[in-house]
């Protein structure tokens, strides 16, 4: 059954090990932020660092795996259709819309929607990690390393499966970012399957 995840919000469940979540585009160029911990250890999470480290790579999609901060797999992407993910860059937040465009009342953003999502299960705001952020554009100038936000390059009906290599906590969002989106808000879709 296909969920819908309205746009600028978030939601946080369990993904059992074996299970697939696939994660939709369903319009085009809207990113969706995941984040993923241990469901039985939250204190394990989602780790770009050791990700990146492990594959001597900055862009993962298909047969890549995605460690947590103890170096176990936590998830492996086995389907891409659009192969580019940004991995680098933090969820936004109000502080970022602030810092970044002066935001004089900003969105609480991808950070305060999954602080609020997670909370439940207990995990607290300093303990959220740097979310993959799946469809997120970021190019990296090859000779000065900085980095810029493009519009994502997935097309309506994009999506990526990931694969639970462990009992997982999700926390899932439809970004609330406009530079990220290509300046417009949509919703993001998400399915789960291999549940009995």
């Amino acid at each position: 059954m296909i969920r819908v995840i309205a746009p600028r919000s978030g939601v946080a469940f369990e993904l059992k090990r074996g299970e697939s979540l696939k994660v939709i585009d369903p319009l085009g160029e809207q990113v969706a932020d995941l984040v993923a911990f241990n469901r039985h250890d939250t204190g394990e999470a989602i780790s770009s660092g050791r990700s990146i480290d492990y594959a001597s790579k900055i862009y993962l999609t298909t047969g890549d795996p995605i460690y947590s901060n103890r170096s176990s797999v936590l998830l492996r992407i086995v389907e891409d259709t659009v192969g580019r993910h940004d991995f680098l860059l933090s969820p936004c937040s109000a502080e970022m819309f602030r810092i970044l465009y002066g935001d004089d009342a900003p969105h609480r953003g991808c950070f305060g929607n999954l602080a609020a999502v997670l909370a439940p299960y207990g995990v607290a705001p300093d303990a959220i990690p740097t979310a993959f952020n799946v469809f997120m554009n970021v190019p990296v100038d090859a000779g000065t390393g900085a980095i810029h936000v493009e519009p994502p390059l997935s097309r309506a009906g994009d999506y990526i499966v990931f694969e639970a290599q462990m009992d997982l906590l999700i926390g899932l969002t439809a970004c609330s970012a406009g530079m990220s989106n290509n300046f417009a808000y949509k919703p993001i879709h998400y399915e789960v399957s291999g549940r009995d």
